[in-house]
C-alpha cells in the first residue's frame, strides 16, 4: 500500500497529466503556453509534473489558451478534490474539538457499510465516554486547543446511535496491542474493554482482534475507515487524509481483507479481551 502522502502526490500528478494532455492536443509547447499566459517558463512543467499545484485562476488561463474552456469547471473541481484530500489538524481543530466531531456526522448517518481498522486506539464508535474523554483531553493539551471536551464527548457519544439505529453494518479490526495501551488509567481501560465484550455480541457489529503472532504476514498499518465504497479516511500524526478515487479505496479494502484474515472473532476475540482485562487487574493491585 502506498503511503498517504504518496496518494496526495498521485492525485496532483493525475491533474497535471490531464492538463498536459489538453496542452498537447492544442498543439502548444510548454514554453509557448507559459509565454501566452505571462508565466515563468518553468511553471507549465512544474504543474504537469505535480511539483506545483495550480490555482483556479491558473486552470482558467490554461483552458483559455488551449481552447478547452468547456473543461474548466471539471478541472477546478478536481483541483478542489486534491486540496481537500489532506487537512492539517490545526485547520480542523482551531475552533475546538466539538466542531470536528460534528463535521463527520452526515457521513456516518448516510453510510451503510463501515469498515474500520486501528492499531493505536479503540475506534470512536466503540469507545466509552471515559475513554473518549481521556483521548480528547490528551489531544487538546498536546495541540493547545480550546477546552470544549465535554461538548466534544457528548457529540461522539450521540454519534454512536448509528450502531443500533438504521440499516448499518460495522466490521471493526483492532490490534491486540490496543487492549494493553494505557488511556485514562486502569479503571477507564477496564470499562472500555468490558464494553468491547458487550459490543462484540451485537448483531450489527463484527469485532476482530489481531493477536500477537510471531508468524504474522501483514504488519500493522495506519488506522483507517472505509465508508461504503465512497471514501477512505486515514488519521495521520499531522492531519486527516480523505481518499475518494476507486483505485485507492480498493487498495484499502484489500488491506482490510488481509488484516481481517489474521484476526480472531466471537468467543476467541473475547478470550483475548478478557485476558487483557485480567492483566489490567493485576497491574492495578
Amino acid at each position: 500500500m502506498p503511503s498517504p502522502s504518496s496518494s496526495v502526490q498521485a492525485a496532483k500528478q493525475a491533474l497535471g497529466d490531464r492538463l498536459r494532455e489538453i496542452r498537447v492536443n492544442a498543439g502548444l509547447t510548454g514554453r509557448h503556453l507559459a509565454l501566452l499566459a505571462g508565466w515563468d517558463r518553468t511553471k507549465v512543467s512544474k504543474i504537469e509534473h505535480g511539483r506545483t499545484t495550480p490555482t483556479p485562476a491558473d486552470i482558467q488561463t490554461w483552458c483559455q489558451y488551449t481552447s478547452a474552456a468547456n473543461q474548466t469547471a471539471d478541472l477546478i473541481a478536481s483541483l478542489h478534490a486534491v486540496e481537500g484530500m489532506f487537512i492539517e489538524w490545526r485547520r480542523m481543530e482551531h475552533t475546538g474539538l466539538k466542531r470536528v466531531q460534528e463535521s463527520v456526522a452526515p457521513l456516518f448517518e448516510r453510510t451503510k457499510r463501515f469498515r474500520a481498522y486501528d492499531s493505536w486506539l479503540v475506534p470512536g464508535l466503540l469507545q466509552t465516554a471515559a475513554y473518549t474523554r481521556a483521548i480528547l483531553q490528551s489531544t487538546a493539551a498536546r495541540r493547545g486547543l480550546p477546552d470544549d471536551i465535554d461538548d466534544a464527548v457528548a457529540v461522539r457519544m450521540q454519534r454512536q446511535r448509528v450502531l443500533v439505529e438504521g440499516d448499518h453494518t460495522f466490521a471493526v479490526l483492532i490490534e491486540a496491542a490496543i487492549l494493553h495501551n494505557g488511556n485514562g488509567g486502569v479503571r477507564t481501560m477496564t470499562e472500555q474493554l468490558r464494553h468491547l465484550l458487550t459490543v462484540s455480541k451485537w448483531p450489527s457489529v463484527s469485532l476482530g482482534v489481531i493477536p500477537f503472532r510471531p508468524d504474522r504476514v501483514l504488519r500493522p498499518v495506519e488506522g483507517f475507515w472505509i465508508f461504503d465504497d465512497e471514501r477512505v479516511t486515514v488519521e495521520l500524526v499531522s492531519g486527516w487524509l480523505t481518499l475518494t478515487q476507486p483505485k485507492e479505496i480498493a487498495m484499502y479494502a484489500q488491506a482490510f481483507d488481509g488484516l481481517a484474515a489474521q484476526a480472531v472473532y466471537g468467543s476467541e476475540a473475547r478470550v483475548v479481551i478478557t485476558s487483557a482485562i485480567q492483566a489490567l487487574a493485576r497491574r492495578g493491585k
